[in-house]
C-alpha cells in the first residue's frame, strides 16, 4: 500500500472529546515547544537528525534530504523505533499519529508500521499544525459562547477546594500546575504556554459538548505563576459575576497552614526524600517571602522572614509546627488581605453573591 492511501482523520473534535491517544513522531525539540495532553513522543528523528536532515533539504532539496533521512535511520536504529511505535500501538490500539503538519514524516512512519504489522494506523490529517491551530479556534468560541461565574475570596478561605466540589468548572491553577501566589511553587515545573491553552481549550470543549455555558473559575491574575491566562479569556473573566467565599480567620490560617505547610512539604519529601525534601521546602519559604520584599516594606519584610525561620527551627529541631500559624497570620493580615481589599473595591457591582463554604456550594449548585 503506498503512503497516500494510509488512513488519515480529520475527526479533531471526536480525538479530544475521547482522550484519544496520540503517537508523535516529531523530533524531541519540537515536542517540548508543544504538544497535546494525551500524547507520547516516540519522534521518527532526532534531534541531530532533524538538524542534519533540515540541511540537507535547504542545500540539495527534498529528495536529497529524504536519502539522508533513510541513510541515518536504517538497519537497528529503524528496527528499534519501529518496535517502539508498536509498542505504542499495543497499548493503544485505538490511537492515531502524527507529525507537524500531517506530511512527510507521519507518512513514512506510518508505512514503515504497516510494512512490519499489516495495520494502518491512523495518522492525523494536517498532523500538530491542524490540531493547534483547532485547539485555538476552539478557544475563540468558548470565550464567545460561555457566561462564567468568578469565584473570589480572600486567600485561604479554600476556594480550590470548594471549586473540586462543583460539577461545572475550569481548575486554572491545575492547569497552571501553580497554586496562584507567590508561595503557590509546585515540585513540578509549569506546563509551557502551549500546553496550558491545548488543555484549557481541550476542557472547555468538554463542558461545552455538553452544553455547558455557566462555568466556575476561580477569581485569578492575568498571570498564573509565570505563565498567562488567555487575554479574551481574562479579559471575560473580568467582566463576569462573582460570587465570594468567607471564611472565619481561623478557618483561613488552617487552610493556608495546609497548602503551604503540609501539603507543599509532603511534595518536596516525595521528591526529595524525608531530609532534604524539608530542606528544600524551607528554601522554598524563605524565597517565597523574599520574593514580595519590595511589596511588604523592609520592616514587615524583616518581622515576617524571622518569624519564618524560627519557626522552621522549632519544626527542623522539635518537630512542632504551631509557630508556622504565626507567620501565616502574619501574611494573611498584612500582606494578602490589603491587596484583597482593594482589589475588592472595583468588583462591588459585579457580586451576586457572599457566604461560607456550604451557602456558597449551595447558592452555586442551585445557581448555575
Amino acid at each position: 500500500m503506498k503512503l497516500d492511501n494510509l488512513s488519515q482523520l480529520d475527526d479533531y473534535v471526536r480525538l479530544f472529546l475521547n482522550d484519544i491517544s496520540m503517537l508523535d513522531v516529531r523530533a524531541p525539540v519540537e515536542f517540548k515547544q508543544g504538544a497535546f495532553p494525551h500524547a507520547e513522543n516516540i519522534p521518527l528523528v532526532d534531534d541531530e537528525d532533524r538538524h542534519a536532515i533540515g540541511i540537507k533539504y535547504s542545500r540539495q532539496g527534498q529528495d536529497a534530504a529524504i536519502a539522508l533521512g533513510h541513510e541515518r535511520i536504517s538497519g537497528a536504529a529503524k528496527e528499534a523505533r519501529i518496535n517502539d511505535w508498536i509498542d505504542f500501538m499495543s497499548r493503544h490500539p485505538d490511537g492515531v499519529l502524527y507529525c507537524f503538519r500531517g506530511g512527510l514524516r507521519s507518512k513514512i512512519s506510518q508505512q514503515w508500521i504497516y510494512e512490519k504489522t499489516g495495520t494502518a494506523y491512523p495518522r492525523v490529517k494536517g498532523g500538530y499544525k491542524a490540531l493547534r491551530r483547532f485547539l485555538i479556534n476552539q478557544l475563540e468560541e468558548a470565550v464567545n459562547q460561555i457566561r462564567p461565574v468568578i469565584l473570589g475570596g480572600r486567600t485561604g478561605t479554600g476556594k480550590t477546594i470548594l471549586l473540586q466540589k462543583i460539577k461545572h468548572m475550569i481548575d486554572l491553577e491545575a492547569i497552571y500546575n501553580h497554586r496562584g501566589s507567590v508561595f503557590g511553587i509546585h515540585t513540578t515545573p509549569q506546563p509551557n504556554q502551549i500546553d496550558a491553552e491545548n488543555r484549557l481549550s481541550i476542557d472547555l470543549l468538554k463542558l461545552r459538548h455538553q452544553g455547558v455555558k455557566n462555568i466556575v473559575f476561580e477569581d485569578e491574575s492575568a498571570h498564573i505563576g509565570s505563565r498567562r491566562i488567555p487575554p479574551n479569556l481574562y479579559s471575560l473573566m473580568q467582566q463576569s459575576p462573582v460570587v465570594l467565599l468567607d471564611a472565619t480567620q481561623q478557618e483561613r490560617v488552617n487552610i493556608t497552614f495546609n497548602e503551604y505547610v503540609t501539603n507543599a512539604l509532603n511534595e518536596y519529601r516525595q521528591l526529595y526524600g524525608k531530609t532534604k525534601g524539608f530542606d528544600h521546602w524551607a528554601d522554598y519559604l524563605m524565597a517565597s517571602i523574599n520574593g514580595i520584599r519590595r511589596r511588604l516594606g523592609g520592616t514587615r519584610h524583616k518581622d515576617l522572614q524571622q518569624l519564618m525561620a524560627a519557626a522552621i527551627r522549632q519544626h527542623r529541631e522539635h518537630h512542632d509546627l504551631s509557630a508556622h500559624r504565626q507567620w501565616i497570620h502574619k501574611l494573611l493580615t498584612e500582606y494578602y488581605d490589603p491587596m484583597y481589599d482593594y482589589q475588592l473595591s472595583k468588583k462591588q457591582d459585579r457580586i451576586l453573591f457572599k457566604g461560607n463554604s456550604d451557602q456558597v456550594l449551595t447558592y452555586l449548585r442551585d445557581s448555575i
